[in-house]
């Protein structure tokens, strides 16, 4: 169920309410339907192959209607808050929740270089809005978005800025600064 919520950003309303036909593990591809998520519209998710590894342990013995993330004896999970928790005591992060990964998901998703279009199918985002509210952008990304900016100008010009400057000398003999833009 983390590694789900993490990695795609299901709500938990999605997670506890999938059954095990909505899995394709030869495809390894779970299927929303219509009308079991927030937006009432279905998407399809390709596994990673950890995600795929640890359905298939969920999957193991059910039939098409059992639900895919059950307790022992087959029965459905319907409240894990006990559970959280605990887990998030004993991570050292207190307060967080299961939502929050949703957060987590979009943003590595986005960092990871999944276009946006695709993490927001992905996440079942239906609107830029919402989703730029949780792909959210800290000093590091800015950081990281100059250093892209500088590798991209010096494999185009082959220099370190796209920018060159050229001395020349004028009528009056003073020098003259002009921008040269990748000669």
């Amino acid at each position: 169920m983390l590694a789900l919520g993490y990695s795609f950003g299901f709500r938990k309303g999605e997670l506890l309410s999938m059954r095990a036909r909505q899995v394709d593990l030869l495809g390894g591809l779970i299927m929303l339907d219509p009308g079991t998520t927030k937006n009432s519209e279905g998407r399809s998710v390709k596994l990673t192959s950890e995600t795929l590894e640890l359905v298939k342990q969920c999957m193991s013995s059910k039939t098409v209607d059992d639900y895919l993330l059950t307790r022992k004896g087959s029965r459905p999970i319907r409240d894990f808050r006990g559970a959280w928790d605990k887990l998030t005591k004993a991570a050292k992060l207190p307060g967080l929740l299961f939502h929050d990964l949703r957060r987590s998901a979009v943003r590595n998703m986005v960092r990871s270089g999944v276009p946006e279009v695709v993490a927001m199918r992905i996440s079942g985002h239906k609107t830029r809005s919402v989703f730029d509210r949780y792909n959210i952008v800290n000093e590091s990304d800015l950081a990281d978005a100059a250093k892209r900016i500088e590798r991209g100008s010096k494999l185009e010009s082959g220099h370190t800025s796209g920018i060159h400057e050229q001395a020349e000398q004028t009528d009056g003999g003073q020098l003259s600064l002009e921008p040269l833009y990748n000669q």
